[in-house]
């Protein structure tokens, strides 16, 4: 069996996990992790993982099945960053969708969803473990049920809805408001790759928010 994982950036918190899941899958599949849709190589099964790229048909006809990891209770949350918009409108729960990828984005049929609970105190890094296990999950089902598995339609699924793609602003803190007021704002930032940042006094601020443990 033969198996790709696009993942457009290397700096990536998922990565970890990605490698972890090549190394426990070894001996029963050849897997490849790439940065580019040109890195391809063919095989069974491609699993796009935060991907950057619109792959195409032409792109996917080199593989048996093409899967997409989303973040949202798929036909609703379609688009970019789900779960953070999700957290930023009080969710305490999160659904993630294993599709299969189609020209128009996020709207092939389903093969499973999981749900996966946020506790309202998990900050991003913890957000993002409870996330990447539950895709690990699922493309662990993928490569064992990929000959059996009867995926559904979305159009059978309920409402649609889209997210709009995040901008650099919509990680600006409001110095006048409580931290209490943008917590989830805050907590859902990546320090390194999207920190939340505030302006006071003429300067632009960098705002960290770690657990302590005591």
């Amino acid at each position: 069996m033969k198996i790709s994982l696009l993942c457009s950036d290397v700096r990536h918190p998922v990565n970890a996990f990605l490698q972890r899941w090549i190394e426990a899958n070894r001996t029963r599949a050849t897997v490849e992790l790439v940065r580019s849709k040109s890195e391809l190589s063919g095989g069974d099964i491609l699993f796009l993982i935060s991907c950057s790229e619109i792959i195409t048909a032409e792109d996917r006809a080199a593989y048996l099945h093409s899967l997409v990891l989303h973040a949202s209770d798929l036909p609703h949350g379609r688009g970019w960053s789900p779960h953070v918009w999700r957290i930023l409108e009080g969710a305490e729960e999160i659904v993630l969708s294993l599709i299969e990828a189609e020209d128009r984005v996020d709207t092939g049929c389903i093969w499973k969803k999981i749900r996966v609970p946020i506790a309202k105190d998990m900050l991003w890094d913890e957000i993002n473990h409870q996330l990447f296990v539950a895709e690990i999950e699922l493309m662990d089902f993928a490569v064992s049920q990929w000959r059996t598995v009867v995926p559904a339609r979305q159009d059978e699924c309920g409402e649609v809805t889209y997210y709009s793609r995040r901008k650099p602003e919509d990680s600006k803190i409001d110095p006048r408001l409580s931290i209490e007021e943008q917590f989830n704002q805050i907590r859902v930032c990546d320090p390194v790759r999207y920190p939340a940042f505030f302006e006071l006094h003429d300067c632009k601020y960098k705002l960290t928010l770690e657990k302590i443990d005591e």
